[in-house]
């Protein structure tokens, strides 16, 4: 069944990070719908986070950040991948979640390219699209929080906050 309540996307990235783990992401091309089962997730909570693209405030590229939560945001990692996020929280409060594992897929431009996701499916809106949403799915025995990755630039106490989440087969 798909996740269509915005106060799901309207919670604060630290607890939607905690519940998108389990949800199926669907990504339709128009003919087939491809599923894949959210296991990782990793926060970004604006301005007060030196790893998060709204650090510095509003650019071209975060000024997504500040819409209402249950957005696409896609951006172009290293020019090589995609990452997908999902911004969280109320509007004008910059914040989102990156999927950075989902289905058989461990890493978020393994993911994004199995997808088929590019920078076309930025703004989209999951609660309305045809072409990529969440639906429901089973909920995680158990969550392990850890230490973000690959943000080496950011503040030490940022680079140390447990903000990425994975489920746990134990």
């Amino acid at each position: 069944m798909r996740i269509d309540d915005l106060n799901f996307y309207l919670n604060d990235a630290r607890i939607l990070s905690k519940l998108l783990l389990g949800k199926i992401l669907c990504v339709s091309d128009g003919k087939n719908i491809k599923k894949f089962k959210i296991k990782e997730t990793e926060c970004y909570l604006g301005l007060e986070d030196s790893a998060s693209h709204a650090f510095h405030g509003k650019t071209k590229r975060s000024k997504i950040m500040w819409e209402r939560g249950g957005i696409c945001y896609i951006y172009l990692n290293y020019g090589i991948h995609y990452m997908l996020n999902i911004v969280s929280g109320k509007e004008g409060q910059p914040q989102a979640v990156l999927i950075r594992a989902a289905g058989e897929f461990n890493g978020p431009g393994k993911l994004t390219k199995a997808a088929k996701i590019d920078m076309s499916f930025n703004y989209e809106d999951l609660l309305t699209s045809k072409r990529i949403w969440l639906e429901e799915g089973e909920k995680p025995k158990k969550i392990v929080s850890l230490k973000r990755v690959g943000i080496n630039s950011a503040r030490i106490k940022d680079q140390n906050r447990l903000w990425r989440y994975m489920t746990s087969e134990e």
